[in-house]
């Protein structure tokens, strides 16, 4: 519940609440499975939060007033439980009232709460039977913008595949098929190894060796457009976490990670320190690092992963369907541009530059590659080669750029289904 009014009430990102959640005395007393719990049950209130207020509107009178202190999410973590989770319901709305009870400003509505989780518990999953559960979750905004993007069937089908909870990916070193069958997973056709049942993922073989790392499938794609091999002098753009530093190192890459956060530099740094890889890590944005004269033209490939809305990953952040809005894109893309014409500046003659981003926007993907290359003839498009990434064409646009989207999927095995919705687009300086 904590987690879950830390997003809606005061917009933190769902990992940032998580995480100061676990920091609190009383988590580290608490079991791995009942964190676990917790965690999926905030996570399923925010991926189907609109399904949840459509039920909840059904059985409260009047809108909750602004005073009610933590009421709305304390009733969105239960009705989640009820609705979606099979708690047994004198579980869930007992531990719900007796949390309204402890809250200064929502207690007077603990008897509110008791009726409407009732009332939720009876007949809550009735009323979604008919209702387009789809477009109630997904913002009206955003399926505007999806709809009018890739039209209505794609868009319902981006939206369903966005709301499903993702399986975990993992970049490994060496050996995809080796670590699936150790994993019982599987290995994607192109080097991803997706596991069936993951658990805590730092009690799997090979975490503490540091054989791998979790990435998505399609996250690990951009990167191996840049076809890195040992030697050659790299620079990652916006790199932290660092999965595609350590892709980049891996493939024998000398590289400079960059980025403008020390924080994200920091885990950066200690997943980099777990995988055994190295690199040359600069807290700095692009800009200031692409104005050095003696960085201009000294790399041989570059990678820039530039901040974005998103979009893409919702599947893995759910609370970015409550936190971001439609400006939220306006306001980035007027930045990406400029991040791409200061990163160009960084590559040689005959080097490559991937421009990446986990939006599905088309303003914040081909609008600004496109922008780009109309002001700059020293660039021209590498076409994305499927057979050498190990994708099905349908990945690839008609312009030669790679786009993934969730509803995609890399097989015919069903959990081969599913990915995040990323673009790249492959440069090379003449």
């Amino acid at each position: 519940m904590f987690v879950v009014d830390a997003v809606l009430t005061h917009r933190r990102a769902l990992d940032e609440a998580i995480s100061e959640a676990a920091s609190k005395p009383h988590a580290s007393t608490m079991p791995p499975r009942d964190r676990a719990f917790g965690r999926l049950v905030a996570t399923t209130a925010l991926r189907h939060l609109g399904q949840i207020e459509h039920v909840l509107a059904k059985f409260i009178e009047k809108p909750l007033p602004a005073d009610s202190g933590r009421l709305r999410s304390i009733l969105a973590t239960a009705a989640a439980q009820l609705l979606f989770l099979d708690t047994p319901p004198h579980a869930a709305i007992s531990q719900a009232v007796d949390i309204v009870r402890l809250d200064h400003h929502a207690r007077r509505f603990d008897k509110l709460a008791n009726a409407v989780l009732r009332r939720v518990a009876t007949d809550g999953k009735a009323l979604l039977a008919s209702a387009d559960t789809v477009k109630l979750d997904l913002p009206d905004w955003l399926w505007r913008r999806w709809a009018a993007a890739y039209g209505e069937e794609a868009a319902r089908a981006i939206a369903k595949a966005s709301l499903a909870e993702a399986p975990l990916d993992l970049t490994v070193k060496s050996d995809p098929q080796g670590w699936a069958e150790r994993l019982s997973g599987v290995a994607l056709p192109t080097g991803s190894v997706r596991v069936r049942e993951a658990g805590r993922v730092e009690d799997l073989p090979g975490y503490a060796e540091g054989q791998w790392w979790v990435q998505d499938a399609a996250a690990a794609l951009p990167a191996r457009l840049l076809d890195v091999k040992s030697g050659l002098k790299v620079a990652d753009l916006c790199a932290a976490p660092g999965g595609k530093s350590a892709q980049l190192a891996s493939a024998g890459g000398s590289v400079v990670a960059v980025d403008l956060s020390g924080r994200r530099l920091k885990r950066l740094s200690e997943n980099l320190a777990r995988l055994s890889l190295s690199a040359d890590i600069v807290e700095a944005d692009v800009a200031t690092f692409a104005a050095d004269p003696e960085r201009v033209g000294a790399f041989d490939a570059v990678l820039l992963d530039a901040p974005c809305s998103a979009t893409g990953t919702i599947r893995r952040h759910p609370d970015l369907l409550r936190a971001k809005g439609e400006e939220e894109i306006l306001r980035l893309a007027g930045k990406q541009l400029p991040l791409l014409t200061a990163a160009a500046e960084l590559v040689r003659p005959g080097g490559r530059l991937v421009y990446t981003t986990c939006s599905l926007e088309p303003e914040e993907c081909e609008s600004i590659v496109e922008a780009f290359l109309a002001a700059s003839s020293a660039f021209r498009i590498v076409p994305v080669d499927v057979a050498w990434l190990g994708i099905p064409p349908a990945f690839v646009s008609s312009q030669g750029y790679l786009r993934t989207a969730p509803h995609l999927t890399f097989g015919p095995d069903a959990i081969e289904a599913g990915m995040d919705g990323f673009f790249a687009a492959c440069l090379e300086r003449a």
